[in-house]
């Protein structure tokens, strides 16, 4: 009966949504706008959430990492789906190191003896779970070989504040072996770290309070992370460079010159595992020394002690180093207009074991999406730009596929990509969308097109009302939010397919998708199955509707669009934030010195331990310069006026054919300006100077990286040289921007 009363509903909102739409879309004219519209409503009349169904429950079927039989089947049948789809569709292949595990042993030696279990059981409940033949076991890939015995130490999450912790607490990782929980960064900062500090290995679990019974009934009663279940994944040093470790910056073809796996710069030195957290619990529980920090403490029911102790461990792993082949499906429909011009649409199809949720939701999404180009083709309707899509291999072992397919067609992409949108894993509840933020605004207008599978509002409103109630008690923020009638794109970092366009080619770029009600374990596990996915992520496979018609409407509205819908004002206004946020780092860094620096003269820490419970003070750093951060200030009014100016021209109007499409390349080059030219220091291969992954966060971004992290660093010198640089890269953007007025005009 719910139901019934719905849909009337929801078809009147539609209706009058379209009724009182007063201004055109956004890069159209009033009359283009319309027939846009039609067209987008044509489009989603196409899309079935059975499809998305299908697609998930074929592709999951069997194990599918790179190089494996099932990783074939799954490349084929996605190449027929476009081929049937009426796209042009070609396999692109490229020959990538890729490790998989010979031998793995973990085993406590002292004070009790125990084996690993290192194996996730079957359930009865998961019909591919017990696919044990064709499984990829627990493991990192781009571990070192190793075989270590040493004492065991509790680093907590393994970030570099842990490890200053236990500085202070007197313990030293050097020559021990470390265990870590996953979280607070991406998990190949962790091994990295350690080995900056002299650990000889890493042990990696997933602690129950973050991913297991404490967060709710686990699999397969419930969603979450179940005793045995253990995350998969790579520890290469993705934030020195993603893609193959031997062709740095360059395609993996066949032929491609390889370095010597010793000298590969993003590969670590000492051997990491991943376990459960059944295997983690007598490790635990086993240790002696200092008691754990509050903050430290997790889901076991014992109390964390830090170690070492007499707990020793012996872990043994060796690996096939092989170069294995990986195949980028490629599918293409040519513009009618202007075929050298191309929006591309990207979401990879490798897993580590059946990948449900992790990719094949979104590749779902993403197959029923160009289906329904398909169709809409056959009505005769033609994008104007070249639509491109790629389904890519390789991603989980660290963006194997895009990286060298973007590496191998470098040239060509930066001449004619005007964008490329990503998606990964997807599920039920709100829209999450990052990316360039001059496509914040234009973003927004595609939010408030599509509805909202539960409540039948728009996703911009839902994802709105989340953020708004997301701020907590901040009132302030509750407030500023109330009046602010758009949400923000996120920015971009890494652990996805768009980090080669962007950061590498300066690739306008958008990653979307859907979640936030799909709580789960399964990540990385043989849990990520399809009976999984269909009791507890998106039952009713709506939202794979939905992404599609997000991902669907950017890159129908991006190829057929008259003038391309860069908002540089919104991009200026956003990297000013940037600005004032490492001003004020500096400033606060040079405040926090000083002051901690007076504690420690004054013997404050000293006086206020626990006699009984020793804990050294911190170490006197040194004074914080000032840093002059002038020329970046000059460079920003530059860019404030060149913004504005272009702001000016476009919403004037009145171009020719042939200036619409001088501006419009002029417009989608514009982000290969805040491109630096020897990249960030140490990690050259990431050029962008707005966006970068962090060096000890991995996923997470960090905005005007090379600033932020020489402060972070405490390396006044580089943060100071990093300054210039940025002032330059935005000074050129600008003079690009003024050039595009000036050429439009």
């Amino acid at each position: 009966m719910r139901k019934k009363l719905f849909l009337p509903l929801l078809l009147l909102n539609t209706g009058l949504l379209g009724s009182a739409q007063n201004k055109p879309l956004t890069g159209f004219s009033a009359t283009a706008s319309l027939k846009q519209v039609a067209a987008e409503k044509q489009f989603d009349s196409y899309l079935l959430a059975k499809n998305v169904d299908h697609y998930i429950k074929d592709l999951s079927a069997r194990p599918h990492h790179v190089g494996s039989p099932g990783g074939e089947a799954v490349t084929q049948y996605i190449l027929n789906h476009f081929k049937n789809c009426g796209f042009d569709a070609h396999v692109e292949t490229f020959y990538v190191l890729f490790p998989t595990p010979k031998e793995r042993l973990l085993e406590m030696t002292g004070p009790v003896k125990y084996k690993a279990v290192l194996a996730e059981p079957p359930l009865k409940e998961d019909a591919t779970s017990g696919q044990t033949a064709e499984q990829l076991p627990v493991y990192n890939a781009f571990s070192a070989d190793g075989d270590v015995t040493g004492k065991l130490v509790f680093v907590n999450y393994g970030v570099p504040a842990d490890y200053e912790r236990l500085e202070r607490m007197g313990i030293d990782v050097k020559g021990k072996i470390v265990i870590a929980k996953y979280g607070r960064s991406w998990r190949g900062i962790k091994p990295k770290v350690a080995q900056e500090h002299g650990a000889i290995g890493c042990i990696i679990y997933s602690d129950p309070k973050d991913d297991g019974y404490y967060q709710g009934d686990v699999y397969p009663k419930g969603a979450f992370r179940n005793e045995y279940g253990a995350q998969r994944g790579s520890v290469m040093d993705m934030p020195v460079y993603p893609g193959d470790p031997l062709t740095p910056g360059t395609g993996a073809t066949k032929d491609a010159k390889r370095l010597d796996r010793s000298a590969a710069g993003n590969l670590l030195k000492i051997p990491v595992l991943p376990i459960s957290y059944h295997d983690a619990a007598p490790l635990l529980q086993s240790l002696e020394g200092p008691v754990a920090p509050e903050e430290w403490r997790g889901g076991f029911p014992f109390t964390y002690h830090v170690g070492p102790g007499n707990t020793t461990v012996h872990l043994k792993l060796a690996f096939n180093w092989d170069i294995k082949p990986i195949h980028d499906v490629i599918a293409v429909m040519k513009g009618s207009e202007l075929p050298d011009e191309w929006v591309m649409r990207g979401n990879h199809h490798d897993a580590w074991v059946n990948g449900a949720e992790d990719p094949i939701s979104g590749q779902a999404a993403m197959m029923e999406e160009a289906r329904a180009i398909g169709e809409l083709a056959k009505t005769g309707w033609r994008p104007k730009r070249t639509i491109v899509y790629g389904a890519w291999d390789g991603e989980e072992p660290s963006l194997l596929g895009s990286t060298e397919w973007a590496e191998e067609h470098a040239a060509e992409l930066q001449q004619k990509l005007v964008l490329y949108i990503n998606s990964d894993g997807n599920g039920r509840g709100f829209l999450f969308a990052e990316g360039s933020h001059a496509l914040e605004p234009w973003m927004n207008e595609i939010a408030a097109d599509v509805h909202d599978p539960q409540t039948g509002i728009s996703v911009l409103e839902r994802r709105r009302a989340f953020d708004i109630i997301s701020a907590g008690n901040n009132i302030k923020s509750k407030k500023e939010l109330l009046a602010k009638k758009t949400i923000a794109l996120g920015a971009l970092g890494s652990g996805s397919d768009y980090s080669p366009f962007i950061q590498h080619l300066g690739i306008p770029s958008l990653n979307l998708g859907y979640g936030g009600e799909d709580a789960g374990g399964e990540y990385h596990s043989v849990y990520d199955s399809y009976d999984n996915y269909r009791r507890f992520k998106d039952s009713s496979f709506e939202y794979g509707v939905a992404l599609a018609k997000t991902a669907g409407r950017s890159t129908l509205r991006m190829a057929d669009a008259d003038i391309l819908p860069f908002d540089f004002t919104t991009l200026y206004k956003n990297i000013g934030t940037y600005v004032k946020e490492v001003i004020a780092l500096a400033d606060q860094s040079r405040e926090t010195t000083e002051v901690e620096n007076q504690l420690v003269k004054e013997k404050q820490y000293a006086y206020a331990a626990d006699p009984l419970h020793k804990e050294l003070p911190p170490a006197a750093k040194d004074e914080v310069p000032f840093l002059n951060f002038a020329a970046l200030q000059n460079a920003m009014t530059g860019l404030e006026n060149a913004s504005k100016q272009l702001e000016t021209v476009i919403a004037k109007g009145g171009l020719t054919k042939e200036q619409q499409n001088k501006l419009n390349r002029r417009l989608y080059q514009a982000e290969q300006q805040l491109l630096m030219e020897k990249g960030l220091p140490r990690r050259g291969w990431y050029r962008h100077a707005i966006y970068a992954p962090g060096f000890y966060t991995g996923y997470g971004v960090k905005t005007l990286p090379g600033i932020r992290e020489g402060i972070e660093q405490r390396n006044w010198k580089e943060a100071q040289e990093q300054i210039d640089i940025d002032a330059g890269v935005i000074k050129n953007f600008a003079s690009w921007l003024n050039a595009a007025a000036n050429g439009a005009e």
